[in-house]
């Protein structure tokens, strides 16, 4: 009894998870708002501030669940789930601030549609990451865990779509681009926005792997 009583609990893990997910649409709609205002610098300027602000939000988060990892000696599911799962996550965070960040210091000229079109299919994303990462600790329950599956194959037809954009993206600007140097800039921006899905997609397959060993 007083042996069960020293042992360090489970910890809230999946509150920070879904806190981290927070973070992380709170940085997709601030990008988001960047995207949709960019001509407007003091805006720009703004949003960029607020994905920053999330951004570094989420690496608290991240680091109280690794810290919170090493110093739990029953976790609620397996330990290198835990590790990944948060450090994915926070992969996304940092993709969104890192395009951002590419359009402020590479200084795009200005938005084109498949920016536009990227940019809403990552919000997408990240809104259903979120969604699943809610699910995560009651995919006991058989309902559940088939709508977590569900949530994570919309993320993978997300990701699909934002491939075939990119693609077509990509061979738009390389036919009718003329400048150089804003070729460059906006492939860089398109590759970023892309691997943001990416990376949600990754977080879906890691989701997936946690309902099929906890379900």
């Amino acid at each position: 009894m007083l042996f069960g009583k020293l042992l360090p609990r489970e910890g809230n893990f999946f509150e920070m998870f879904n806190q981290h997910a927070d973070r992380i649409v709170e940085a997709a709609h601030a990008f988001s708002k960047m995207v949709a205002n960019y001509s407007d610098v003091e805006k720009r300027e703004a949003y960029n501030r607020e994905v920053d602000n999330a951004e570094r939000a989420a690496d608290r988060v991240t680091q109280e669940v690794n810290r919170a990892l090493h110093k739990t000696f029953i976790t609620p599911i397996d330990r290198d789930q835990i590790h990944q799962l948060i450090n994915n996550m926070d992969d996304v965070a940092d993709l969104i601030q890192d395009s951002a960040e590419t359009m402020v210091l590479y200084d795009v000229r200005h938005m084109t549609d498949d920016i536009v079109r990227l940019t809403d299919l990552s919000v997408k994303c990240c809104e259903r990451l979120k969604d699943a990462v809610a699910l995560i600790g009651k995919v006991r329950d058989a309902a559940t865990a088939e709508a977590t599956l569900k949530t994570c194959e919309e993320i993978d037809k997300l990701e699909s779509d934002a491939d075939r954009v990119m693609r077509s993206a990509m061979s738009r600007l390389f036919r009718e681009e003329s400048d150089v140097r804003e070729l460059i800039k906006l492939k860089a921006v398109y590759e970023l926005l892309e691997t943001i899905t990416d990376k949600c997609e990754d977080v879906a397959n890691l989701i997936e792997g946690i309902v099929l060993e906890n379900s």
